[in-house]
């Protein structure tokens, strides 16, 4: 249920939505103008990065490959590992923030614009209008009965749309394997049966989804919609009609004198309906089905300029400004998530500039004997865990430093290969008649030798017998 203003009284009234019946198939008119354009230019940025990204190659590898086998999440030169996951919360932490101060500001835009919704939805429509034509013919088209014309026209756009979804099955399957094995297993059949089964599942699910479903994703399926209402304010900028100005609706004439007979600029044309990806009427009022694409804004200005009207009649604006004339940017709600969330993204990027690609576990042994004695010396044993997480091997050293003169024996600098985990076990011994403890600190440091920036440490505990002992 949404608020719908009416003719007579712009801010009262009630539309009811039955979520139970099923929407008829939308037929959206072509359209140019400013926000169709910028709808294609940046649509087309993202889709040629999504397809070429897989294809990329740094340190000879993808360059975004999440390798789930490995355990290993290539993203451009860094390398993240299981335990990197607080990266991917704090990420997904900024990027709620993120769409939570875009959406105060300038409303639904992501939906309207880079959506890959949006986007896919976007290119299957051209197709339909390449194959088959504009609105009223396609209209036509489904009306009249199979025959040849049909049939061709049918499945010529049925095939391109096949092939845009392989493309898209083919490029995300390809982020989790390498898309050159990809491609060569699936054309010699050598392909992992996991690997043939989602790209068949996506290439189902893109033909369904941006083919037939459309709509109904951004009004059923998305939960954006349903918790947008909390965000938006006032001075939120998004498509409005202006009913001050538009009403009362009418045809007229171009030449006519409309306001002589209290008529508004809104002469009815349904131009706004027809081109509606979410077939809305944006005359209703705010809906949650609207996903700001601005293409009602370009069909009405299309209409005014044929009217000899001014622009703006349907157009990005404020509820404020439609009322009072007056916008207000600088709001507590707006200013609030924009400082949380540059605090946030100011210590995701300094905790991800100061990550050490190097990690050290440090067991000891817990055995019967929690220590040794050997000649003048009390020995501990331990297990070094070594993780080189840099894209390249390197030699490490290893020291051991403490309270007494704790000295390393078992250990030798040796090379670990990059992803390698490697594991040796290490004695630590300190002189009997030095050591006056039961128990101490003892801190490991390693330091790979061709980089000193390249460390890590970890504290565990030496344990010693009692002085009655001696």
């Amino acid at each position: 249920m949404s608020q719908k203003p009416s003719s007579d009284n712009p801010e009262q009234g009630v539309r009811y939505i039955n979520l139970y019946e099923a929407d008829d198939k939308v037929y959206t008119r072509r359209i140019t103008g400013f926000y169709q354009k910028l709808r294609r230019y940046t649509g087309l940025p993202l889709i040629a990065g999504f397809i070429l990204m897989p294809w990329l190659v740094i340190d000879g590898r993808p360059a975004m490959l999440f390798d789930l086998p490995e355990r290993k999440f290539h993203i451009l030169w860094t390398t993240f590992w299981p335990h990197d996951g607080m990266y991917l919360a704090w990420l997904l932490i900024i990027s709620a923030f993120l769409l939570f101060t875009v959406t105060v500001l300038v409303g639904r835009v992501w939906c309207g614009f880079t959506c890959p919704q949006t986007v896919w939805t976007q290119m299957y429509i051209w197709v339909e209008y390449l194959c088959q034509g504009d609105r009223n013919r396609r209209i036509k088209l489904d009306a009249s009965p199979w025959g040849p014309e049909k049939l061709m026209k049918k499945g010529a756009t049925y095939a391109f749309w096949l092939v845009i979804a392989l493309i898209t099955a083919l490029t995300f399957v390809g982020y989790f394997v390498p898309v050159r094995e990809l491609i060569t297993g699936l054309v010699t059949f050598e392909v992992h049966p996991a690997a043939a089964f989602w790209v068949l599942f996506f290439t189902a699910a893109t033909f369904i989804n941006a083919g037939f479903m459309r709509q109904q994703v951004c009004k059923y399926m998305c939960p954006y919609a349903r918790f947008q209402s909390v965000m938006y304010d006032r001075d939120t900028l998004t498509v409005f009609y202006d009913y001050v100005r538009g009403e009362k609706r009418g045809p007229r004439k171009a030449d006519e004198d409309y306001k002589a007979q209290g008529l508004g600029d809104c002469i009815d044309c349904s131009w706004c309906v027809q081109v509606c990806p979410v077939d809305i009427d944006i005359r209703d009022g705010l809906q949650s089905e609207c996903i700001d694409c601005g293409l009602c804004v370009d069909a009405c200005n299309t209409v005014m300029d044929k009217m000899h009207y001014p622009r703006g009649l349907i157009r990005f604006t404020t509820e404020d400004n439609i009322k009072h004339g007056k916008t207000h940017v600088l709001r507590p709600r707006f200013v609030g998530y924009l400082v949380v969330l540059l605090v946030m993204v100011s210590v995701f990027v300094y905790n991800i500039a100061t990550r050490t690609p190097l990690g050290m576990e440090v067991l000891r042994d817990r055995g019967v004997r929690m220590y040794r004695i050997s000649g003048k010396d009390v020995q501990n044993v331990y297990t070094i865990k070594i993780n080189n997480m840099d894209g390249r091997a390197h030699e490490y050293d290893l020291v051991v430093s403490g309270d007494f003169d704790f000295r390393l024996q078992g250990y030798r600098p040796m090379t670990v290969d990059s992803g390698e985990v490697f594991t040796l076990p290490v004695r630590v011994a300190v002189a009997r008649d030095e050591l006056t403890e039961v128990k101490t600190s003892v801190t490991f440091t390693l330091t790979a030798k061709d980089d000193a920036k390249l460390t890590a440490e970890h504290e565990s505990s030496f344990i010693g017998p009692q002085q009655r002992e001696y």
